[in-house]
């Protein structure tokens, strides 16, 4: 919702730029939005399942609230277009949060090598003893892997977004739309150069949900290797319990469930990431219903 009103916003101060609203009838419809989006915040906003979805029903309560001024909130935008941008902005945000994340695990890795780094072990190949390291080189080994998970996700940001609002349901507007200008508002970069193309492409979701893909996998590779030095047989590293179980018949055991977890969740990452490819790969050119099982995937695998 938050991101449907960003954008939002911002096609209103365009519309009223090009002289398609008057200067009132935008702060109607800001003023009107920026509230819609409190309630939705403080829990107070009803949703109707017949609306569909958190587009029309933002409309919906739009046009309530201040009349039919809200109407004039879809001139020269289609909902094709503005679920695009939606998903866009939801993306960045998400890949921003997930940036921080990462950070935090690295400067973590980098506080246990400076406290343990010095300590003298065997690295492996082959899960064989190869030569000897110490610690510290292995930890800030992760802490590069995580490193790449993290750049992955900025250039995700930082790469092909660009706006796709202004290509309504699929070849535009005869309207004197200002689209430079909206992209000005909004953290995508330029606006998309084919309207057919910006309301198709799903690229962006792919890109991220691969990226996800990816650190997942980095993890699962961590848990496992924390999990053998773990291990009597190892004896490297000791789990704090809260983060171990006991067995119910041997409780004096100390079973690496959160690692177990961290590397038993790399699955559905990956089956999100196939079933969005499977989605797209036999989409006709142009808008098709089938993307909007697109959310479900992006969502789960970012969850």
């Amino acid at each position: 919702y938050a991101h449907d009103i960003r954008g939002s916003i911002a096609h209103a101060r365009m519309l009223a730029r090009v002289g398609l609203l008057t200067d009132e009838e935008r702060d109607q419809i800001v003023d009107g939005l920026v509230e819609i989006e409190r309630q939705i915040a403080a829990g107070t906003f009803v949703f109707r399942q017949d609306l569909e979805d958190v587009h029309m029903n933002i409309e919906r309560a739009l046009i309530e609230q201040i009349g039919d001024v809200g109407r004039k909130l879809h001139t020269g935008r289609s909902r094709n277009d503005q679920v695009a941008l939606d998903l866009k902005l939801w993306i960045e945000d998400a890949s921003s949060e997930l940036e921080k994340s990462f950070d935090a695990l690295r400067r973590a890795l980098v506080d246990l090598a400076k406290r343990d780094g010095h300590i003298v072990m065997p690295s492996y190949t082959h899960l064989q003893r190869a030569q000897p390291i110490v610690a510290g080189g292995e930890i800030l080994a992760w802490t590069e892997a995580f490193d790449r998970a993290s750049r992955r996700l900025l250039a995700i940001r930082t790469g092909i977004p660009r706006n796709p609002l202004g290509s309504g349901a699929i070849a535009g507007s005869s309207l004197p739309l200002d689209r430079h200008h909206l992209s000005a508002l909004l953290p995508l970069g330029e606006p998309t150069y084919n309207s057919i193309d910006g309301t198709a492409s799903r690229d962006a979701a792919l890109d991220f949900v691969y990226a996800l893909a990816v650190a997942a996998m980095t993890l699962s590779r961590w848990a496992e290797q924390w999990i053998i030095y773990a291990s009597t047989e190892f004896s490297f590293i000791t789990l704090d319990g809260r983060y171990t179980t006991g067995s119910s018949m041997m409780p004096q055991k100390r079973n690496p469930d959160m690692l177990e977890l961290i590397r038993g969740r790399c699955g559905g990452v990956y089956g999100n990431l196939i079933a969005l490819l499977t989605i797209c790969k036999g989409l006709t050119i142009g808008y098709n219903r089938d993307l909007q099982e697109d959310k479900r995937h992006v969502f789960a695998a970012y969850d």
